[in-house]
């Protein structure tokens, strides 16, 4: 085989591939953030109800999903890779584990699935309050808001998304069924509450202005609220639950492959005791 070529090329090229989206999505998730905070779409956000809805999303969602699957716990100084891939392999000493690695340890060891379930609650929780009146209408009166809004919509997603993806060293507890059902149970959760404002006959947040003849209509800013939230739910949601989904039978094993593999073991079994019996004297 020549030298620099075959399998531990490949290998190699595509760990550097990954490095690079890596960091083009971590750099990402940066600059959405702090696109959320600052003008002009803090202040639009406070004059127009869909903009407030696409910061919204961007909170709860965007940059969490961008940020975990980035997993920049090296580069923030969160994990030192102590903690590898093989949950067999996973103690090195305390004293050389970071924050990230000790939580990947702990998540490793207790896999019990209302641990999730108990994350997922929480999300839904912390979503469905800044989507109510009091939670919108206070962030258009108290601009100041939005710093605790983004803060607790942030850490709820990125608490979620580990338990959908692998961040490295941060793997999920559940099966990857668990993963589609959970994923599917928040994205729909969210749809509906934009189902709900779309259609509502009235404006759920009075904080906003709508004049008649001038700006964004009450309708229109409903419907592109929904249309926002719909969309950049979907786009992070609904390929996670196909990829779920593809890996899960990907790794289905083929029946008569597994027949064939049981064979193989019982022939094998068969001729270590033939092996082991005393020849006759």
């Amino acid at each position: 085989m020549t030298e620099g070529t075959g399998p531990g090329r490949s290998r190699a090229a595509s760990s550097s591939t990954q490095s690079i989206w890596r960091r083009v999505l971590f750099v990402c998730s940066l600059l959405l953030l702090v696109g959320c905070v600052i003008p002009p779409l803090v202040v639009l956000a406070r004059r127009y109800e869909w903009v407030e809805a696409l910061q919204f999303s961007l909170f709860a969602v965007g940059i969490p999903a961008l940020l975990v699957l980035s997993a920049p716990w090296h580069v923030l100084g969160l994990s030192n890779g102590s903690v590898t891939e093989d949950p067999d392999g996973l103690t090195p000493s305390g004293s050389t584990l970071r924050p990230a690695d000790r939580l990947a340890l702990g998540r490793r060891r207790h896999r019990e699935p209302y641990r999730a379930v108990f994350v997922a609650v929480l999300f839904l929780a912390v979503m469905v309050f800044w989507r109510t009146p009091v939670g919108v209408n206070g962030l258009v009166h108290h601009a100041s808001l939005v710093a605790l809004e983004g803060a607790t919509l942030t850490a709820a997603g990125i608490a979620l998304w580990l338990e959908l993806v692998e961040s490295l060293p941060l793997v999920p507890r559940l099966t990857r069924p668990h993963r589609i059902a959970m994923s599917a149970i928040c994205m729909w959760t969210i749809w509906v509450m934009a189902y709900l404002v779309g259609l509502s006959g009235g404006s759920w947040y009075t904080a906003f202005a709508h004049h008649a003849g001038s700006g964004v209509s009450v309708s229109a800013d409903q419907q592109l609220t929904t249309a926002v939230i719909w969309l950049i739910s979907g786009c992070a949601f609904v390929p996670l639950v196909f990829w779920n989904l593809f890996k899960w039978l990907q790794a289905e094993e083929d029946p008569d492959q597994a027949l064939h593999h049981l064979v193989r073991m019982e022939r094998t079994r068969g001729g270590a005791a033939e092996g082991s019996r005393p020849s006759p004297s």
